[in-house]
């Protein structure tokens, strides 16, 4: 039985999903970036004058996943935390700063984070409902839910409401696997939310 067992303590070990307590050879802490895979364009698109000013809001998520640790799931309704593995940002905030960048590069909007003194023509509401390593199976794969909402502020009335998902595999069955198919998960996420954004100019 100890043979049996211990294969599956060292595989659960790796994807640092365990903690076996205060040991001197504990891992170290590793920090991922999410990021947006799309390469900035060589030159800066040029923006009319005449684009519609669009507020973005910070990126909403349930209060499970407003957290710096990449989330996990081994079984369909469960989730768990990467003890050895965190986000340089928490997902919601980063996300919200990839899109803002990302549709600031595209040139057909003059995009500005919701709040302050700016004045919009639309807001765009979105909120992370899912993200995380669907390890169910190895090496699994990431899943990424997103609605957004499109309002018209002047009008006062809803343009458009979507939910986006992903689901991309995971190279390798650990942390590192599921970070680096996340931001894939996200740079597809914002092709499509783009691309829908696109049919309301």
């Amino acid at each position: 039985m100890k043979r049996l067992l211990a294969p599956a303590a060292f595989a659960l070990a790796l994807t640092g999903c365990v903690n076996f307590g205060e040991q001197p050879n504990t891992p170290a802490m590793v920090y991922y970036v999410l990021d947006d895979p799309v390469p900035a364009p060589a030159a800066a698109s040029i923006r009319s004058a005449a684009a519609p000013a669009l507020l973005v809001l910070d990126t909403a998520t349930g209060s499970f996943y407003d957290t710096d640790q990449l989330v996990f799931s081994r079984s369909a309704g469960t989730r768990g935390q990467y003890q050895y593995a965190r986000w340089t940002e928490r997902p919601g905030k980063r996300f919200a700063d990839l899109m803002r960048a990302r549709l600031d590069r595209q040139g057909a909007w003059q995009v500005s984070a919701a709040g302050g003194y700016v004045r919009g023509d639309v807001l765009l509401d979105t909120v992370l409902m899912e993200f995380y390593h669907d390890a169910a199976s190895a090496p699994g794969q990431v899943r990424l839910a997103l609605r957004a909402e499109l309002v018209d502020l002047k009008q006062r009335k809803l343009l458009g409401r979507r939910v986006f998902e992903q689901r991309v595999p995971v190279s390798t069955y650990d942390a590192a696997g599921a970070a680096a198919a996340s931001s894939l998960a996200v740079g597809r996420a914002l092709d499509e939310l783009t691309a829908w954004l696109a049919t309301f100019q």
